[in-house]
């Protein structure tokens, strides 16, 4: 098998796998939409106070948080990505087994990360998207090509995720237990994100930092493509330039950490 059709497979498999938790994505679909309806109305009531608060309408900040339900498990902001299986894999020395597969350990499980968000994107993120869309004011793109825009920051932002997971995950080979260093991840994740406000509202110096960081890759980036507030092209180059990045620390790492499981003797 070539590896092209190799890394396909395994994207499917991992598409697969999570297709078969029924239960856990209807409760998934559940919890996106009633978290997405506290957060509408606690933003409605900011910005009945402040109107155009980070250069948002109220309908496009509406539409900002149900863009952030639909990519909550998709870019696993709050865990549950293939970090977790791998972390578990290398506190337990499995992590071995997977070094003598022929196939290269990253692309593995960006592969496999990524059958993975395709699966919660369709299956965890439309619904919510579309009950916001029923049932609230939102400013939906009129043309199909800025969907079709959307959709490439998406799958940038899914890059940039695994990239900054797999080097949290990767620090288990020193921790022997990732949860910290994954916890503390999170929770910069989710504030630098804009999980729990758009980093357009933050002032000043602040407010330039985080949307330099990765993280603004994540939710903010995607968004603003799709309400019309940044170029494609641009967020795009500064997408993939984060992705590019981290792909290759994590490389850098993973060299460094499997070197340090042969010295050990596997």
């Amino acid at each position: 098998m070539g590896s092209g059709r190799l890394y396909a497979a395994v994207a499917a498999g991992g598409f697969r796998r999570y297709a078969t938790y029924r239960a856990a994505t209807a409760a998934g679909v559940f919890t996106n939409t009633v978290f997405g309806l506290i957060l509408v109305y606690t933003y409605t009531a900011l910005w009945d106070q402040r109107p155009h608060l980070g250069g948002y309408d109220l309908a496009q900040a509406v539409t900002y948080v149900w863009i952030g339900q639909s990519l909550f498990k998709t870019l696993a902001s709050g865990g549950g990505g293939v970090e977790n299986e791998l972390m578990e894999r290398i506190r337990t020395g499995d992590i071995a087994i997977d070094l003598y597969r022929p196939a290269d350990l990253q692309l593995w499980w960006l592969a496999a990360d990524l059958g993975r968000a395709a699966f919660e994107l369709l299956g965890r993120g439309v619904v919510p998207f579309v009950f916001g869309a029923l049932f609230f004011d939102m400013a939906l793109p009129s043309d199909v090509t800025t969907w079709a825009a959307f959709l490439v920051s998406v799958l940038l932002a899914m890059l940039v995720s695994f990239g900054i997971r797999y080097l949290m995950a990767l620090s288990t080979f020193w921790l022997m237990d990732g949860t910290g260093v994954t916890q503390l991840g999170w929770l910069v994740g989710w504030f630098c994100s804009g999980m729990v406000l758009p980093l357009n509202v933050f002032p000043g110096a602040l407010g330039e930092v985080v949307r330099a960081l990765p993280w603004s890759s994540l939710l903010q980036a995607p968004a603003d493509v799709f309400l019309g507030h940044a170029d494609p092209l641009g967020t795009y180059v500064f997408q993939a330039t984060w992705a590019v990045a981290l792909l290759a620390a994590g490389r850098m790492v993973q060299a460094v950490a499997t070197r340090r499981v042969v010295v050990q003797g596997g």
